[in-house]
């Protein structure tokens, strides 16, 4: 179950990257795999949202992506829908920009204190006036959704209507009945219409978000009608008196502008936006909005890659499965429209190696597996030309770490205890990356010890994939028959960034450090200088 994006006992606005990864083994990544697979550029590449609500949304569920397999094949359905049907996506986006525009005077009920028409305001939550232009946007922020709710024609997928629906229900709550008013100012507190017929006999009045009070400006104009028509003694006492009246009259104004103001703020606006900060009901419709901007940022994600973007064919599997055809990468691939796609099988071996010089693409491309992975968890369409996958119960993805080494333990102690957290946290429906093993120690052992791991995590029937340079273990493992080889393609000494069968047995350090200046013969010109 997610954290609600407005907290109850927040007084700061919601931030849009608020939600943090669970721990790891409690959701589908942890923190470490979220930085490894830069999931906050996966968001940005993904975010076309217009609101707070929506990017708040998106970004807890890249941290938290699902694994019900019928929460995702809904909000598949969804997106699906808003694709082919442009009159009920063109009412949403409409909703949404309508929202955009008044969702920071929403906050600014929410979250602001108002300091009077002479106040100087010291932080951003400060703002001058009483509180009566943010509460009427406030209050049209969300009606406004409600009628634009209405206005919609129904959905067929059920995720759609019940979103819709959602924010469409919001008119009958309490919360909806005082936002659309009257609102009555009693002893027992702001009461709606409706309770205050139920009280007829309790004193009060109806709040209106406004300093002009006709009612009271009409009595005080009687009240001086009165006073002057019954004045008493000569005519002559009336009209001396008349003047003297008028500069009473001056001051009274002065002083009814913040006498009016504070007490509508104190006694009226502050506990109505408490009623509305402690609302489910306010929470619950802002969070319908939020999944609504969501998928229509999917339905533009997928858009800028044309035809290029598929949903993942989600299929049953009791270990991890995926195959991926003509994938790219959803960050890298956004603004590189000549980016290589690559296909890779991860079903029937368990275990896959992939080898290669450094800048080939092996990163990149794990890299994507994993980012695709993701976005197949949370609804989202995928640049590839076919990808089917199972649901993942975790995700793993495993770097090397060198700025938190574990005291007394070095770099190869470090590394393998989170190795070691990941193969205690991993099933059989897992899909686990690991970009090297056993580094910071001696080859020999860093051949043992792979051996052993990798050899652990083939027999936990996880998708394992390994990126490394040691094709001496790739051969261990290959005879063992536990494993597929693949290596990045390079043609006359350069990447094509393909994935192809085989085991790459070359290395292109000489060629790296010619390129940079640092060969031998480049150390011995140094030398000799």
């Amino acid at each position: 179950m997610y954290e609600p994006i407005l907290q109850k006992d927040s007084n700061e606005p919601p931030a849009i990257r608020s939600a943090k990864p669970l721990a790891i083994g409690k959701g589908v990544i942890d923190q470490s795999t979220f930085t490894a697979i830069e999931a906050d550029r996966l968001f940005d590449a993904v975010n076309h949202c217009e609101t707070v609500a929506g990017q708040a949304t998106l970004y807890r569920s890249i941290t938290e992506p699902l694994r019900d397999e019928s929460e995702i094949l809904a909000k598949q359905e969804a997106v699906e829908e808003l694709r082919s049907n442009p009159e009920l996506a063109q009412k949403i986006e409409s909703m949404v920009q309508a929202a955009s525009e008044k969702e920071k005077g929403f906050f600014t009920l929410l979250y602001g204190t108002f300091i009077g028409m002479l106040g100087n305001p010291h932080h951003e939550h400060e703002h001058e006036g009483y509180g009566y232009t943010a509460y009427r946007t406030a209050v049209s922020f969300m009606l406004e959704m409600i009628f634009d709710a209405d206005e919609m024609p129904d959905p067929r997928s059920g995720y759609l209507k019940q979103t819709i629906q959602k924010i469409r229900s919001f008119s009958e709550t309490r919360c909806g009945q005082l936002m659309n008013g009257p609102v009555y100012k009693t002893e027992r507190g702001m009461l709606t219409a409706s309770e205050k017929e139920k009280r007829r006999l309790t004193p009060g009045f109806i709040f209106r978000p406004t300093l002009i009070k006709p009612l009271l400006i009409l009595c005080f104009l009687l009240a001086l009608s009165i006073f002057y028509h019954f004045a008493p003694l000569s005519p002559g006492f009336s009209v001396s008196v008349l003047p003297a009246l008028l500069m009473f009259s001056f001051p009274l104004a002065i002083v009814y502008i913040p006498a009016i103001g504070t007490f509508d703020r104190d006694s009226c606006i502050y506990p109505l936006r408490d009623i509305y900060k402690q609302s489910n009901e306010v929470t619950e419709t802002y969070e319908a909005l939020g999944r609504l901007d969501e998928l229509l940022s999917f339905v533009r994600f997928g858009k800028s890659f044309g035809p290029d973007a598929v949903f993942t064919e989600i299929i049953q599997s009791q270990h991890h499965s995926m195959v991926v055809s003509g994938v790219k990468s959803p960050i890298l691939a956004q603004e590189n429209k000549s980016y290589v796609p690559n296909s890779l099988e991860l079903d029937q071996k368990r275990l896959t190696l992939i080898t290669g010089p450094n800048s080939g693409g092996k990163t990149a491309i794990c890299k994507t597996l994993a980012q695709v992975q993701l976005l197949t968890q949370i609804g989202c369409p995928i640049p590839a030309d076919h990808i089917k996958a199972s649901v993942a119960d975790c995700i793993f993805y495993q770097v090397p770490e060198y700025n938190s080494l574990e005291e007394g333990e070095g770099r190869f102690g470090t590394e393998l205890q989170r190795t070691k957290e990941i193969f205690l946290a991993t099933s059989a429906r897992s899909l686990v990356i690991l970009d090297e093993l056993s580094e910071g120690t001696t080859y020999e052992e860093k051949l043992a010890t792979s051996e052993t791991i990798l050899d652990g995590f083939n027999r936990k029937n996880s998708s394992t994939l390994l990126i490394t340079h040691n094709h001496a273990l790739v051969d261990l493992l290959i005879n063992k028959g536990i494993g597929q080889p693949r290596q990045v393609e390079f043609k006359d000494g350069d990447p094509t960034f393909r994935l192809i069968d085989g085991i790459s047995r070359i290395s292109h350090a000489d060629r790296i450090a010619r390129k940079i200046g640092f060969s031998k013969e480049d150390i011995d010109r140094y030398l000799n200088s």
